[in-house]
């Protein structure tokens, strides 16, 4: 079933290219199958991209092809390709697993750990433990990420701060905005939450200004 005007529109380009050109229309056929089984549309894309075979259809590049055709945006197309060439190179097995009896990683984890292994400040121990987190156990980026991140993509202080700050005050802002229309507490409540988080909000526009 069609949900998305994207995945009607890969549809009909499917439909279109399936006589004239095959292989244009497989690898449409993968995209819209790629979030179950990413390898398969990464793997073809590795292929356009490195025979070229994207100027056969009237695409100035390989971005252009990926981005009007397939609807992907660049970033995505970055990460598939350089998580497929990665365990080409770094765990060829895991390209021959079917995903039922042995799992694949999504290429979100296998990004990490390719960038990860790339880091060479990351400490060796943590880029063993995040190999085996994602290739054997297949723990999903954001648990991945959430343990690791700091560990092996190290930030200054001061960086650390603004994330810190841009991250309390979407919290605050949403917390106030639900507390505004929420029937859930008392209003007393609600309203004296309100005016602590107007204070918290303040406080963290006042040190923004301080650190520009």
């Amino acid at each position: 079933m069609i949900k998305t005007k994207i995945d009607a529109e890969l549809a009909d380009a499917e439909r279109e290219h399936a006589s004239s050109d095959p292989e244009r229309a497989e690898i449409i056929a993968r995209t819209r199958r790629f979030k179950s089984s990413w390898l398969e549309l990464a793997e073809a894309l590795t292929h356009v991209r490195r025979t070229e075979t994207w100027k056969g259809w009237g695409f100035e590049s390989f971005e252009q092809y990926a981005s009007r055709e397939l609807k992907l945006r660049q970033e995505t197309v970055d990460k598939l390709t350089g998580s497929y060439q990665f365990l080409q190179k770094r765990a060829p097995s895991v390209l021959r697993r079917d995903g039922v009896s042995e799992a694949i990683p999504s290429y979100q984890a296998v990004d990490f750990l390719r960038r990860a292994e790339e880091q060479e400040s990351a400490p060796e121990e943590a880029v063993v433990a995040i190999r085996k987190k994602v290739l054997d156990e297949g723990v999903p980026l954001p648990s991945v990420s959430r343990e690791y991140r700091d560990v092996v993509f190290p930030i200054d202080e001061e960086t650390r701060e603004q994330r810190d700050r841009t991250s309390l005050r979407h919290a605050a802002t949403k917390l106030r905005d639900a507390l505004a229309q929420t029937h859930a507490v008392p209003r007393g409540i609600a309203t004296s939450v309100t005016e602590k988080l107007d204070e918290l909000l303040e406080a963290l526009e006042s040190a923004k200004k301080r650190a520009a």
